[in-house]
């Protein structure tokens, strides 16, 4: 006999969080009750979801008591510790961090390219991917079921709110003091000495270079052979997703002056033949993917477009001139979104169906 399960939402006050009350409150209440849960400093406070107004709990190994499903948005140390206390406490973990993501017992799932490993959840633990990669995961798993994914190089130009609120913060503080005045982008020791001479010294921010009015070729933190954790992400990540473990993945990840939506530029070579025509026709037919593809009517994905949106947009859509069986792609996604808050969201819902 089915039942509505109950859900659990851990970091509900968080940026990422905020963004899952909006894509809960957006989509049908499938769900008994519905506990918010966060640092022992935002309990008790209150927040509407479908019309009821709830009180956020501290989290707490009781917390978990009478839970089905519990969705974690918090860093990956606090998943690291609390994941495996929901778990055992009866409730499938479904985590938004990095903790778990390469973890061979811990199922990375994409609800459009492999919803069957849900169920393969020996630690009752299931995995969200990294938001970069997720820009482009609902579009490459439609390409790849149709011919065969061999290869991908990716370069992506990755939204400050992908480093957290501090990210976003710190490219509004920028530009209140170099965005107004276009010379300074001219030269970097100029925009950093107006940051300085307003008080801001790049001392709390993320990076260690302006990012108004600039770019940051780098993402993460620096790995082996000089790839950045976003970069390794980008290729560990879609070999497992996409079951392709011997997948060639080349990535570059840069950071841009923008808010919120990740950019990526995709070069795709499969092991059979293909062109652009039929590659829009596959993707026009996938429901969370969205086709904007007509450069002479200057129309293709912007982040500015899609942010606050939950489709992943494609536009761009080439045949590459000097590669055999490849195409070039332009794939836009909302991080917050289906990068982040909605992928984890669809998971839940995933589960919930077991009920």
């Amino acid at each position: 006999m089915s039942r509505k399960p109950n859900l659990a939402l851990v970091g509900a006050t968080g940026a990422v969080g905020t963004v899952m009350i909006g894509i809960i409150n957006s989509r049908e209440n499938i769900w008994g009750e519905i506990r918010l849960i966060a640092s022992p400093r935002s309990a008790g406070k209150k927040i509407t979801v479908h019309g009821e107004e709830l009180t956020v709990v501290a989290l707490a190994p009781e917390a978990f008591d009478g839970i089905d499903i519990a969705m974690f948005d918090v860093p990956d140390e606090v998943s690291e510790v609390w994941a495996p206390i929901a778990a055992e406490h009866g409730a499938i973990a479904v985590d938004n961090s990095g903790a778990f993501r390469m973890n061979p017992d811990v199922p990375l799932v994409v609800p459009e390219v492999n919803p069957e490993q849900a169920k393969n959840r020996p630690l009752g633990i299931i995995s969200n991917p990294n938001c970069t990669t997720l820009t482009m995961m609902a579009a490459m798993g439609a390409l790849h079921r149709k011919w065969t994914l061999k290869e991908l190089v990716v370069s992506s130009y990755q939204a400050v709110s992908g480093a957290g609120a501090a990210g976003i913060a710190e490219l509004a503080d920028e530009i209140k003091v170099a965005g107004g005045d276009a010379s300074l982008g001219t030269n970097t020791n100029d925009v950093r000495a107006a940051l300085a001479a307003a008080g801001n010294d790049l001392s709390d921010s993320p990076w260690a270079h302006p990012i108004a009015l600039n770019v940051i070729p780098f993402a993460g933190s620096l790995k082996a052979g000089g790839h950045s954790s976003e970069e390794m992400k980008v290729r560990d990540e879609s070999r497992k997703i996409l079951g392709i473990s011997d997948l060639k993945v080349a990535a570059s990840c840069v950071r841009v002056p923008v808010q919120v939506a990740h950019s990526l530029t995709v070069h795709a070579t499969f092991a059979n033949e293909l062109t652009p025509d039929e590659v829009r026709d596959v993707l026009n037919a996938q429901p969370t993917v969205k086709v904007l593809d007509d450069p002479a009517n200057n129309v293709y994905p912007t982040p500015n477009q899609v942010a606050g949106q939950d489709p992943t947009f494609v536009g761009r859509i080439r045949q590459s001139l000097d590669f055999n069986n490849s195409i070039e792609l332009f794939v836009v996604g909302d991080n917050l979104r289906k990068g982040a808050a909605l992928n984890t969201y669809e998971i839940a819902e995933l589960v919930a169906k077991e009920f």
